[in-house]
């Protein structure tokens, strides 16, 4: 059955409920097999509207499905995205409670700080990189509220795309000085090397990530705000992380980014 006058405040409710109690739940669609991909978005919005009810504010987006592959292996055609909130970011030398969340994993990924309002449908990557004052290497900490980290696409859209926390390093540098898509990158969990990557692993240039997200949300009447933060998508794949664990990326010319668990 498709989502129905009602059901809608159900799933907010069924999944921030899950995220607070740190605890795993089914997928939505197997309750509501039929969801939409515009469904998903407006189950997202009421999600975040809640949240910022609660408190939170939202500070920028984020990016999924960035990797052409992964498109393929999921069998979609465009990427997805999900919003950051103020509560989500958390800093190097702040260990990360593993108790807080339910079975995370971190993705490598450069940050755009937005220095200027964004909107529309035919906005490019050279539109956005002429607004983005900073990129900064980042860390972003995944962690699906649905069972075994299992889902379809509606399903992650409605849960937000996976968003727990950030991590954002200490080094911004003008992207007017950097070739973001020859960007090489690796990541390494307790001083081995994880994954490798470059900026090209984001749809051809991070920027152009960016640009999908804002004609996306231009569908709408929505865009990119002077201040927001936007992760751009991961770069490689995830990797899970426990208590004890340290996670570092390190980027060429852009420097790194880490974070301890405990």
């Amino acid at each position: 059955m498709a989502i129905t006058q009602g059901a809608d405040l159900e799933i907010v409710e069924y999944l921030l409920s899950a995220e607070k109690e740190r605890r795993e739940v089914t997928k939505i669609t197997d309750k509501y097999p039929n969801l939409t991909f515009e469904e998903a978005y407006i189950l997202q919005e009421k999600l975040i509207q809640q949240k910022e009810q609660e408190g939170a504010r939202r500070i920028g987006l984020k990016l999924g499905l960035t990797s052409k592959a992964k498109q393929e292996m999921m069998g979609v055609h465009e990427a997805i995205y999900g919003y950051l909130t103020d509560d989500m970011l958390a800093f190097e030398w702040a260990p990360l409670e593993f108790n807080q969340l339910i079975h995370p994993k971190a993705e490598p990924e450069i940050a755009f700080f937005i220095g200027e309002d964004l909107q529309g449908t035919n906005v490019t990557a050279a539109d956005v990189l002429s607004v983005t004052q900073y990129v900064a290497p980042a860390l972003e900490i995944i962690d699906s509220r649905y069972l075994d980290f299992k889902f379809t696409l509606v399903d992650v859209i409605a849960d937000n795309c996976s968003s727990a926390r950030f991590v954002i390093g200490d080094k911004w540098i003008s992207p007017a000085n950097l070739n973001l898509a020859e960007l090489g990158m690796f990541m390494s969990k307790n001083g081995e090397v994880a994954t490798v990557g470059a900026g090209a692993a984001v749809l051809g240039h991070p920027a152009t990530s960016v640009a999908w997200a804002v004609n996306k949300m231009g569908e709408i009447g929505k865009g990119l705000r002077k201040g927001d933060i936007v992760l751009s998508g991961a770069i490689s794949e995830a990797i899970a992380f426990q208590p004890g664990d340290s996670i570092l990326a390190q980027f060429a010319e852009l420097g790194s980014v880490s974070f301890t668990c405990k």
